[in-house]
């Protein structure tokens, strides 16, 4: 049998916690299977915890002080990892990185934007700046690099299965320059076409429908319960009780439903990338103004 390996806990905050959770279950001579029964998660979730590669949820810490008999020690300490895990990314939005890497689907509802990882480095800056005018060049250059790094959630073929459904104006209003807008668009595209992301375009004129509020996620994982996310401008909020989780899981099939299909969306998609390139949508612009 191979030698175990041993969890350095000098590593970070999350690794120490990972390390205290092993003594303790193994001093309780119990098995993760045995520690994670009753509670909603898996025995794979329970194992990044211990090895410093996943968050404890409150209700997991809960769950395991009841087991462990450990006094609250792993719900009190939980936060004090969540709050020392660095990162680029808005802390309202840091746990929503992490888990995005263990969801199996993702589907998701842009009302304004293209979905953070199909984002490309001029489209991003302008979003960056619209919301953080003042920040200089160091600060903006490091959260292009940290959306950039999430290019894999859309790209990576082992990525969740990913669904969106995207506004059609976001198709209309350009945010960059309509060459860079082709460019942006044709990225888009160019993923859809290749891989598990399935777009469909809400059209304009779909009328009223379950998600006339900001960006929303639903993941779903193989060990853990289903997650909801919604973000607005300066916030964002993650919802995991149940039987909110699925009422929004609902809304969103109602919400595929009032799109357009996979296929047509994808055509618009490339329509309008078409359109920025030969400057079509700029002379729809200009007949628009002196009608």
């Amino acid at each position: 049998m191979a030698a175990r390996k041993d969890i350095d806990g000098s590593e970070s905050v999350a690794a120490f916690y990972g390390k205290e959770l092993r003594w303790k279950r193994e001093e309780a001579r119990l098995t993760l299977q045995q520690v994670v029964e009753g509670s909603y998660y898996g025995v794979s979730y329970l194992s990044e915890i211990e090895r410093g590669r996943r968050r404890m949820p409150s209700d997991l810490a809960c769950h395991v002080d009841h087991v462990l008999r450990t006094d609250g020690f792993f719900a009190r300490r939980c936060e004090d990892v969540r709050r020392a895990r660095k990162s680029v990314h808005a802390p309202y939005f840091a746990d929503v990185v992490e888990m995005e890497t263990h969801a199996r689907d993702i589907e998701e509802w842009s009302p304004m934007l293209i979905p953070g990882p199909l984002q490309l480095e001029p489209y991003i800056r302008a979003v960056v700046l619209a919301a953080n005018p003042l920040d200089g060049e160091e600060a903006v250059g490091q959260k292009v690099a940290a959306r950039r790094e999430r290019a894999w959630v859309f790209e990576d073929v082992e990525g969740p299965v990913s669904s969106v459904v995207l506004d059609e104006s976001i198709l209309r209003r350009p945010l960059v320059a309509d060459e860079v807008m082709a460019e942006q668009l044709a990225h888009v595209a160019a993923v859809a076409r290749r891989r598990r992301f399935i777009p469909q375009i809400l059209p304009w004129n779909a009328g009223a429908h379950p998600f006339m509020m900001g960006t929303t996620w639903l993941m779903d994982f193989g060990d853990a319960p289903p997650v909801m996310y919604t973000e607005g401008m300066y916030s964002g909020q993650i919802i995991d009780d149940p039987g909110i989780v699925m009422r929004y899981q609902k809304a969103y099939s109602s919400l595929r439903a009032a799109a357009l299909p996979p296929k047509v969306s994808l055509e618009m998609i490339e329509a309008a990338a078409e359109d920025y390139g030969n400057g079509n949508h700029a002379r729809r612009l200009e007949r628009s103004r002196m009608a």
